[in-house]
């Protein structure tokens, strides 16, 4: 898409673009997800989950009606300012199950927006210029030839029009008590939103569990934002320059993989190890086994032909595995260390913090890879 809107003077200069366009949505997140955890708190996480799948609706159409860079920009930065629901959805994920079953809860949540992450981008894979893919459906005079990256855009946003309709059947899961707790308006989990009712509160900045958890949690994400950005720059860039040469339909299936085995571990495997080994370990476990993983890499552009789309799919696969499984442990840790009366505020404060490490890594993983691109000749990054 940035080398369409013609921002860039060179090709190595797109991933410097392409960092911000994917930046301003972090940004915007990362100024708005605080208010929206209080609202959360105060008027109910179903109206801030509602509101926040309205404007995905509205500006990611917009966004593929983008003909210049700013307009991109613009549109990811409201959309990222207007869409605060993944903090009122972990709060609610560990609000609606009982204890044994938070780490599923909150694996499901985890899994959803790492799955998000990789078929999202295979749909804009697949779908993106579907005039020049598909023109025996698409011409090139039409809205779809006009707008060539309209088409996964629309079909995203037709997805949440469905997903705003599921919205209204869920319950509330916020407790209003009247007096010591006797008193609420929802039958969920009465006794344990009675007791936290009269806990007393503690600062959120001074509560040392939620705010180690928390820094841990926005290490990890930059590092995850980044290589999610730069895989895909790295993946269809030509091999001259180090890349692979996929296609973006290649691309496409890689994450595609990716995203149906990470699904399958979530859903089956990560309840039976966190269960055994706790959501530190499995942590600590993941960060250890992502440094070989990542180191690994650069070799795989060597390879040619099935052993590199196999080995590539079981990276791909495996590492957005462990990140996820990084993440989840981390949700569980964040949600478990405050009462239900400040997890929305709890998660608005690691959404934000973790949103502007966010918005870095984008665009700091996009400028290092455009700079590295050019030194491949350099003493310091020599061309293996």
């Amino acid at each position: 898409m940035i080398r369409d809107l013609h921002i860039a003077k060179r090709e190595e200069d797109i991933g410097y673009y392409a960092g911000y366009v994917g930046s301003a949505f972090m940004f915007g997140r990362a100024l708005t997800s605080v208010l929206w955890g209080m609202i959360a708190d105060r008027y109910g996480r179903k109206p801030v989950i509602m509101f926040g799948t309205i404007s995905v609706v509205i500006f990611n159409t917009l966004f593929g009606f983008s003909t210049n860079f700013w307009m991109a920009v613009s549109t990811r930065f409201l959309l990222g300012s207007l869409c605060g629901i993944l903090g009122p959805m972990r709060a609610y994920a560990s609000e609606v199950c009982r204890k044994e079953y938070q780490a599923l809860g909150m694996s499901i949540i985890s899994t959803s927006w790492g799955i998000g992450l990789v078929i999202g981008p295979a749909l804009g894979g697949f779908l993106a210029q579907p005039a020049q893919k598909y023109p025996n459906i698409f011409s090139t005079d039409s809205l779809f030839g006009r707008f060539p990256y309209l088409l996964p855009c629309l079909l995203i946003s037709i997805f949440s029009v469905g997903v705003i309709a599921v919205c209204c059947l869920l319950p509330e899961t916020l407790h209003s008590h009247v007096g010591n707790g006797e008193e609420c308006n929802d039958s969920v989990a009465l006794g344990a939103a009675a007791f936290e009712s009269n806990s007393p509160r503690k600062s959120l900045l001074k509560n040392w569990p939620l705010i180690s958890s928390i820094i841990v949690y926005c290490v990890f994400q930059l590092h995850d934002m980044a290589y999610a950005e730069i895989f895909s720059l790295w993946a269809v860039s030509p091999r001259k320059n180090g890349g692979l040469s996929f296609s973006t339909a290649d691309v496409g299936e890689v994450l595609a993989f990716s995203g149906l085995g990470l699904l399958l571990f979530q859903l089956f495997i990560y309840p039976l190890v966190e269960r055994n080994f706790g959501p530190v370990m499995v942590s600590r476990i993941g960060a250890v086994l992502t440094i070989p993983l990542l180191s690994s890499y650069p070799f795989l552009a060597m390879l040619k032909g099935l052993a590199l789309m196999l080995l590539i799919n079981c990276a791909s696969i495996l590492k957005n595995v462990l990140a996820v499984s990084i993440t989840t442990g981390l949700f569980l840790l964040q949600n478990r260390s405050v009462t239900q009366q400040q997890r929305g505020a709890a998660n608005g404060i690691s959404m934000s913090a973790m949103s502007l490490f966010k918005a870095i890594g984008p665009a700091a993983g996009g400028s290092l890879f455009s700079w590295a691109q050019k030194r491949q000749d350099a003493f310091f990054f020599p061309d293996i």
